[in-house]
């Protein structure tokens, strides 16, 4: 019986040693897909304050801060069967809120992947050679070098506007 023990303890050992070595390399949490997908697709409220902390929780600080968005590396990262390599979440100097996302893949081939899983559908809105690529609830692809960008972006709602003081008249 000790030995079984010892053989347990040991296991035990390497197990929390393999979980270390784990918790160093951050794993794709696995509701990123409902989380950043959904967002992406403009399923849901754009929130940048909850994007922010669920990307700065999931994969460190952002790597870098540039054109009014905290960029974040999302290495292993999957959405419709497509490698996403970045996500980006709108800091609060810009009139938009947004989320989005580098593919690992052309305009056309992120399109039908996202036919594919999800049955949602892009018409093309202009007629450049680098067509921009629009679904009904907003969601946008668009060319980002050879790769493409998706994003969903609304206008960020505006503070209630506060009804001047009334003054008044004294006797």
């Amino acid at each position: 019986m000790p030995s079984f023990l010892c053989m347990l303890r040991g296991a035990l050992a390497a197990a929390a040693a393999a979980a270390c070595c784990a918790a160093g390399a951050q794993a794709v949490p696995t509701t990123f897909g409902t989380i950043i997908g959904n967002g992406l697709l403009c399923r849901d409220q754009t929130d940048n304050l909850y994007y922010y902390d669920y990307l700065l929780k999931a994969f460190g600080p952002a790597y870098k801060h540039d054109g009014g968005a905290y960029w974040f590396k999302t290495d292993g990262a999957n959405l419709w069967g497509t490698a996403i390599s970045e996500v980006m979440v709108s800091d609060d100097t810009s009139t938009y809120i947004f989320v989005g996302a580098v593919a690992e893949a052309k305009p056309e081939e992120l399109e039908q992947a996202i036919i594919r899983q999800v049955g949602l559908h892009y018409a093309r809105i202009d007629s450049s050679a680098y067509p921009v690529r629009e679904a009904k609830p907003a969601s946008r692809i668009v060319y980002f070098d050879t790769k493409s960008k998706i994003y969903c972006a609304k206008f960020k709602p505006l503070p209630p506007v506060q009804p001047p003081p009334v003054r008044q008249r004294l006797k």
